[in-house]
């Protein structure tokens, strides 16, 4: 059965900024709650899911946050995506510009989503109808929540759809809502063999670290 949708996730595949976001979280941890994450723990901990989750995720450590610690988050985000911007993944607006049905499902909230689409430039690929958010859902990654609703949205169903990401998380929501799962593994905290094992465990079949791989097999899902 043809796909009819392509469903993104943001960071990490449509450009690779989750270093960015959890570096950031690494630094707030320290000035706000006095917790010291090295690099590795942050990562093992925190990678892959919005902030939704990982607030969940903290809670469950037994480290306690409040609304201020993730509003902070946040503008620290805002300020970075200004200060130091980041670019488009090599090859992936040539997917884009397919006539393929395809839209953004990020665990990112609004506002900072929308910084993002700005910055990369890709509204014209992704008005706002087409961007759908962690805050728009009750539950985050790796529940089926968000592209359940993407896939409702743009008129299709679950089975209709592929889902390209790069996280656990996001691939586990992927295959509970019955999308396609498709990993993109190029980024530079998930292009590690440890990661791999991970993703493959799961059950994906069709893993990838460049964009042309990726249109090559859109275009025969399609």
């Amino acid at each position: 059965m043809k796909k009819k949708l392509i469903i993104w996730d943001f960071d990490g595949v449509i450009a690779d900024t989750e270093k960015l976001w959890l570096k950031n979280r690494q630094i707030l941890m320290k000035e706000a709650l006095g917790i010291d994450w090295d690099w590795q723990t942050i990562n093992h901990y925190l990678r892959g899911t919005g902030d939704k989750t990982k607030r969940i995720v903290l809670d469950n450590l037994g480290i306690t946050t409040d609304d201020d610690f993730w509003d902070k988050s946040i503008e620290m985000d805002i300020n970075t995506m200004r200060t130091e911007g980041f670019e488009l993944t090599d090859g992936i607006e040539d997917i884009f510009k397919l006539p393929i049905k395809q839209c953004i499902a990020t665990g990112g909230v609004k506002d900072k989503t929308a910084e993002k689409i700005k910055i990369t430039g890709i509204q014209n690929y992704f008005p706002a109808d087409k961007v759908f958010t962690i805050d728009m859902v009750k539950n985050g990654k790796p529940e089926p929540d968000l592209f359940l609703l993407a896939a409702e949205k743009m008129g299709e169903k679950p089975e209709n759809a592929v889902v390209i990401e790069d996280s656990i998380a996001g691939l586990t929501a992927a295959i509970k809502a019955g999308c396609l799962p498709i990993a993109f593994l190029a980024g530079d905290i998930e292009n590690d063999q440890i990661h791999l094992e991970k993703v493959k465990k799961l059950g994906v079949k069709h893993i990838f670290h460049n964009m042309k791989d990726v249109k090559k097999l859109i275009t025969e899902l399609f």
